[in-house]
């Protein structure tokens, strides 16, 4: 890496690692109360100062080069371990922890996240829960909007640390009346024709998950349209379970309905499709102590999940 003519601004630096992590001069902007016009000015000042390009344009936002990688991950934990000095109080006391804003599906938080991490409201841990889908959670994850996002897929680049959470199977199920409808072993059969004429429950008008269980278990598309859309997979649950056709579920979301025989799972395939989700977390947040056990919590808990 070239050596630049004299000592570097820290606060030049500091500047150049929050857009390296948002992704965006306006994210990063954001992330340090400036306007985007002073965060604009101080990349382009540490540019000249390095003689170096740092970021190009991208799609949606800029995308650090080379050398701006190499640059992060040389000053991240200086910088990191100075914005935590300086956020001290006048005592030198550490700050008390901030609320950790966690985001993710609605069902996922609902129905695992969220017990498993009951236990820490007792502990003093404040939670603040969005739920959304991936691409708009992950853009307010590297915004500074939130803190960790449960993503159905694993985020691009390196900016985010991401782990996998769990891996989510995918169930075709109706309830115990259409299932004698259909008839035992039916689909394993005669395939997708076994449900010919049965309404289908589904997420979303263009069936995305119902298609990917096609295309993955029985090798061909999807046609027809749903006698149901709910964009909320407990509402999918709940209208399954009441007789309204069959549906595509994750396990998790009905594996109670399964076991106290209110669901029937139509087929039983020796490879069922699989979605793993991970668990990302906004970078430059060592500070806050409640984050990592949040993000501990979760990682333990999903081995039962």
């Amino acid at each position: 890496m070239a050596q630049p003519r004299g000592p570097l601004d820290l606060s030049l630096l500091r500047t150049f690692l929050a857009v390296h992590r948002t992704g965006s001069f306006t994210a990063g902007a954001r992330l340090l109360s400036l306007s985007q016009p002073t965060v604009t000015t101080q990349i382009r000042s540490l540019e000249r100062r390095l003689d170096r390009e740092l970021f190009e344009r991208g799609p949606r936002g800029v995308v650090p080069t080379p050398y701006a990688d190499d640059l992060a991950a040389q000053v991240a934990d200086p910088i990191d371990a100075l914005a935590a000095v300086a956020d001290r109080g006048p005592d030198g006391a550490p700050p008390a922890p901030r609320p950790v804003h966690l985001a993710g599906p609605a069902e996922f938080l609902s129905v695992c996240a969220l017990p498993a991490l009951a236990p820490l409201a007792g502990e003093g841990v404040r939670l603040q829960v969005t739920p959304g889908l991936t691409d708009e959670l992950l853009d307010g994850l590297r915004s500074g909007h939130h803190d960790l996002v449960v993503a159905t897929r694993r985020p691009r680049g390196r900016a985010l640390a991401s782990a996998p959470l769990v891996d989510e199977e995918f169930v075709l199920v109706a309830s115990p009346a259409w299932a004698r409808r259909i008839g035992p072993g039916a689909v394993a059969a005669d395939g997708p024709t076994a449900l010919h004429g049965v309404p289908m429950v589904m997420y979303a008008a263009d069936l995305p998950i119902a298609r990917r269980y096609w295309r993955h278990v029985f090798g061909r598309r999807l046609t027809g349209e749903a006698a149901v859309t709910v964009p909320d997979l407990r509402g999918v649950l709940a209208a399954v379970t009441a007789g309204a056709g069959f549906g595509v579920l994750p396990r998790y979301l009905c594996r109670a309905e399964l076991a106290a025989g209110r669901l029937t799972a139509l087929l039983d395939p020796e490879d069922p499709p699989i979605n793993t989700s991970f668990l990302v977390q906004r970078p430059g947040t060592p500070d806050n102590p409640h984050v990592a056990l949040v993000r501990d919590r979760l990682l333990r808990a999903a081995r039962d999940w």
